[in-house]
């Protein structure tokens, strides 16, 4: 449909609006462009905000038929044409090769349809990756999460695939760019850091890196979808503890503590902290994309789409905040430049355009972290308490399906789209399910083994008897967002299976135990859950923990627990998960993951300040999969301990079979 239906525009004119048809039809593009989520049809606000019943339903009519256009993702591999006109037109532009990542403008981890080139390049669905394009190769570099995934989504014929950090890109390129060749690149997806490394790469190899005024992509993506339009809502002080003035203020202060006028804010995620709104421009993730300029006295130039900001969102961000188009973010600053200003940029997340338009100007750059990342990641009294209570309901979700998964799992019909959608449904059966956290991860046998597998009908696969499932999942709520991953005996396991999960188990409890010195990083606690595995000569190939926002990203940064050296050290307030694993290609994936909150730890005789971790994820272990003998006096006591809180949290939430299963399932060992 290329126009706007009549029954919606002839409703509207009955409530006395009459909108342009083509400017109606390009904001319903947008709106359908972006992610509906699972908390109904609220993007209805932008075209009306008092929208009756039969209005609503026209809309919804007509958002679903225009979302049924993808612009050609979701084809796994990718056509081998989309290559060959890829280098077709470079060979039009000059270049000789090109850098495609899997970021947009703003380096998240969910980028919206239209920034999804590398998925329509490749089809690789994964959400970190890189390809380059040679005249006469290609390569595609993803990280030990998805080496075996890219392998089915990708046709490697076409691409080489690569491991980071192994196999990094730019010592590709310093290796097979020929000796005097131009290499583009997207100055706005390219990060500052990053430009710089390639720029590195390509100048050893007698090559150069160049900006492109256009990606070519774009030039021959003929159906890409357009920007999404999602509404950009208020996150009340209930939530969040402190309104977005004190934020603003107390952001500012750091700012000219570094000694810059200006921060540029490039992570959506940080302006929705700052300003106290949410969004929706993402799947599973409830922010809106846009940028921003904090100036030194708390003021905020927020570069956004006006089209998807109501006039309640406008009213709640007041007069301290202007709303401007997102194309005068270039020409803003410019104005900086002129007025002598010193802006904080970030280059490990600034697009590259952005820096080198400052450096243009005249501007004076501060390299500095992100002003807002750290005081984000330590939750207040406030967060934590929704994020606790988030916890509780959905810890009592997940234990239902756990019990209804013990039922029906025995019919050895039982499939893994079947698993997961029963999840949802539970999730949803709370009442305040805003979103899933990410695409839930349901794999049986050997999909459980890829450590970011997407169950299709193409690919799923029964839970059969003495095998493992793994379920890793997770729920965005107002008050909070979850992250669990369980791993489910189905029938009896084998003795392997027992011994490696008892050992990722060891390696979960370690970590939930320690107590570290204020100043630890997650980098200096990360062997602890690998111990256990490394005694029996095994490993896995991603970080044990990740940040997670207060119903924001549930991969957020900057602390982090990884065997990847970090400078961040974990503080209170801050939210970790715990996620251990070990994956035997072909045969069986395990992964047990909690959430903990760091805390400040009470040791009598201390010499110093200790912090210790508190358990977020309340949801049963499963004790069939377990080797008892492999547990220590002490970690059998943690074991049990955290069952009886969990029975204890999670019993007068369920119906009466679930507390049945539940309190086998919690029985002390």
């Amino acid at each position: 449909m290329s126009s706007a239906p009549d029954d919606v525009l002839q409703l509207l004119r009955q409530r006395g609006r009459a909108p342009e048809p083509a400017d109606l039809e390009a904001l319903m593009r947008g709106v359908a462009a972006a992610p509906e989520g699972l908390a109904g049809p609220e993007w209805v606000e932008l075209i009306d905000p008092e929208a009756g019943a039969e209005l609503t339903r026209a809309l919804a009519a007509w958002r679903a038929e225009l979302a049924g256009d993808d612009g050609g993702l979701h084809v796994s591999p990718a056509p081998p044409e989309r290559l060959a006109a890829l280098r077709a037109e470079l060979k039009r532009r000059g270049l000789d090769g090109f850098v495609v990542p899997r970021a947009d403008e703003h380096q998240g981890e969910y980028v919206p349809p239209r920034a999804q080139r590398l998925a329509w390049l490749t089809g690789f669905a994964g959400s970190a990756g890189l390809a380059i394009v040679l005249a006469d190769r290609a390569a595609i570099f993803v990280d030990g999460r998805y080496t075996l995934a890219v392998r089915g989504q990708v046709d490697t014929e076409a691409f080489t695939p690569y491991q980071i950090p192994e196999q990094p890109p730019e010592a590709w390129i310093a290796e097979h760019l020929p000796k005097g060749s131009k290499l583009g690149f997207d100055p706005w997806l390219q990060t500052v850091d990053g430009y710089e490394r390639f720029a590195r790469a390509a100048a050893r190899a007698g090559g150069s890196f160049v900006p492109v005024e256009q990606n070519p992509i774009d030039a021959v993506w003929h159906d890409r979808p357009p920007a999404p339009l999602a509404p950009v809502v208020p996150h009340a002080e209930e939530f969040t503890g402190e309104n977005s003035a004190a934020r603003r203020k107390r952001i500012a202060e750091t700012v000219a503590a570094r000694g810059a006028d200006v921060a540029l804010l490039t992570a959506p995620d940080s302006i929705a902290w700052l300003l106290n709104v949410r969004g929706g421009d993402v799947p599973r993730t409830p922010f809106p994309l846009g940028f921003a300029l904090l100036h030194s006295d708390g003021h905020v130039d927020l570069f956004m789409d006006r089209r998807k900001v109501p006039a309640r969102t406008i009213a709640w961000l007041g007069n301290s905040v202007t709303l401007a188009p997102p194309e005068e973010l270039g020409p803003a600053l410019d104005t900086l430049g002129r007025m002598g200003k010193r802006v904080l940029i970030e280059t490990a997340t600034a697009p590259w355009w952005a820096a080198t338009r400052l450096q243009a100007a005249g501007v004076s750059l501060v390299r500095d972290a992100d002003p807002v990342a750290l005081p984000k990641a330590c939750k207040n009294e406030v967060e934590l308490d929704g994020i606790r209570a988030a916890h509780r309901r959905d810890g009592a979700a997940v234990s239902r399906f756990l019990a209804w998964l013990a039922r029906e799992s025995k019919s050895g019909t039982l499939r893994e789209i079947e698993a997961s959608n029963r999840l949802q449904k539970m999730r949803q059966e709370t009442g305040k399910l805003r979103d899933l956290s990410f695409d839930t991860i349901s794999g049986a046998g050997p999909n459980g083994a890829i450590v970011h597998y997407h169950a299709s009908k193409a690919t799923e696969r029964t839970l059969e008897p003495g095998s493992l499932y793994l379920v890793d999942s997770g729920g965005q709520y107002r008050d909070g967002t979850t992250d669990i991953t369980r791993t489910v005996g189905i029938g009896a396991p084998s003795a392997e299976m027992r011994d490696r999960f008892t050992r990722v188990l060891k390696g979960h409890i370690a970590l939930a135990m320690a107590r570290f010195p204020v100043g630890t990083t997650g980098s200096q606690l990360d062997s602890l859950a690998r111990y256990a595995l490394w005694q029996a000569g095994l490993d896995y190939d991603h970080g044990t923990g990740h940040g997670v926002g207060a119903y924001l990203a549930v991969h957020e940064g900057p602390q982090r627990i990884s065997k990847v050296a970090s400078t961040v050290a974990l503080q209170s307030g801050m939210i970790v998960s715990n996620e251990p694993g070990y994956y035997k290609a072909g045969a069986y994936g395990i992964r047990i993951e909690n959430l903990l909150v760091v805390r400040e730890a009470r040791i009598e005789g201390a010499d110093r300040r200790y912090l210790e971790f508190e358990t977020l994820t309340l949801a049963p272990i499963d004790l069939n999969c377990i080797e008892p003998p492999l547990l220590t006096d002490p970690e059998r006591g943690w074991l049990n301990a955290y069952h009886r809180r969990v029975h204890d949290t999670i019993a007068p939430q369920v119906d009466e079979a679930t507390r049945a299963w539940l309190g086998e399932a919690t029985r002390a060992i």
